[in-house]
């Protein structure tokens, strides 16, 4: 729930949402076994022997479609992806998700759901007072392109530092979370972690977000600056043009310099965000559980993810404990949320 990527910010809003609608009661627990349905809000959450039926957020495929750019990773989810072929259902943010999750790993389009996702509710236009606050309390300059996301390591499908060696005539700014590589990057401005309302101002005095990724499974940057009115230039990849078409400009993939030029000349007012909320998305979450409960679909043997079998083994997470936390009673590690309809 703390993780500071746009996993986390999935995990809090979605939680928010269905804990608001009042359809059902939410436990966080890694023991479901006195629940109607698990939902692990992504694949790290994903058992693969869960005593009721299971339900698995798959925000994209990139470390199985991509193993040559993520190995490690790649190595490392291959167990959890075996879990999430048991799911008895799978929900993804987006179509091109969808069809990666069949050609992939071989799920049945009947499991699949599709749930949108949103802009939190705190990310909306904010007054000039409050951007200029945020400006002098980071540093920002008054014009600047923008990207956020997470930094803490180097994203080969972000392309962050391929963002910044493109030449451009506004200053950048990067917002998110960072690692030790982050801040060997030239003529950038870093943020770190900020909060959601100093991220709103940011977005609101930005000229422009700027979003090179060539590979999205649904891009929640895009959809969150422009719900704060700021416009949007992205690459055209399958994901970003099923979220941001008509709402965004979308470039080509392997031409930064039209993307950055694009970004440069954007005007304002930006298009309205999607018409889609975390109340949406809930209602639409609760119908999955449903689903599920009333019709458990993942109880087979799952055959494994089609990716290159010829690699050894990568090093198992050990002698790592995780924090255990009691509640009504029962002690639970963290983890993802239990559902009781």
């Amino acid at each position: 729930m703390k993780d500071p990527r746009g996993v986390g910010r999935y995990a809090r809003c979605l939680l928010g949402a269905l804990q608001h609608s009042g359809r059902g009661e939410i436990v966080e627990t890694h023991q479901p076994r006195r629940c109607e349905v698990f939902h692990a809000p992504w694949i790290r959450g994903a058992m693969l022997r869960c005593p009721v039926p299971m339900v698995v957020t798959v925000h994209d495929l990139a470390s199985l479609k991509r193993l040559g750019e993520y190995l490690r990773a790649g190595l490392r989810d291959r167990l959890r992806y075996l879990a999430v072929q048991r799911a008895d259902r799978v929900i993804v943010p987006t179509q091109a998700v969808a069809a990666d999750v069949v050609d992939v790993l071989e799920i049945p389009e009947k499991r699949i759901a599709v749930v949108g996702e949103a802009a939190a509710p705190a990310l909306r236009p904010r007054p000039e007072a409050d951007v200029q606050a945020v400006r002098e309390r980071h540093g920002l300059p008054e014009r600047y392109l923008l990207w956020v996301g997470s930094l803490q390591t180097a994203d080969p499908r972000k392309r962050v530092a391929a963002l910044v060696r493109t030449r451009r005539n506004l200053p950048l700014v990067l917002v998110g979370p960072t690692g030790p590589w982050a801040h060997e990057l030239p003529d950038v401005t870093l943020t770190g972690i900020v909060s959601d309302d100093e991220l709103a101002a940011i977005y609101t005095g930005a000229h422009a977000l700027v979003f090179p990724s060539n590979d999205e499974g649904f891009g929640l940057p895009p959809v969150e600056a422009l719900a704060c009115g700021t416009p949007v230039v992205a690459c055209d990849v399958p994901a970003l043009r099923e979220v941001l078409d008509g709402h965004a400009v979308l470039c080509p993939v392997d031409d930064l310099d039209h993307l950055v030029a694009a970004a440069e000349s954007a005007r304002r007012p930006a298009p309205p965000p999607p018409p889609w909320t975390w109340e949406n998305a809930a209602d639409a979450t609760w119908e999955v559980y449903a689903q599920a409960a009333r019709d458990p679909g993942g109880r087979r043997k799952p055959s494994g993810p089609r990716v290159p079998a010829r690699t050894r083994t990568g090093p198992a997470e050990r002698g790592r404990t995780p924090t255990r936390r009691r509640l009504n009673g029962e002690e639970f590690p963290p983890g993802a949320s239990r559902a009781h309809r």
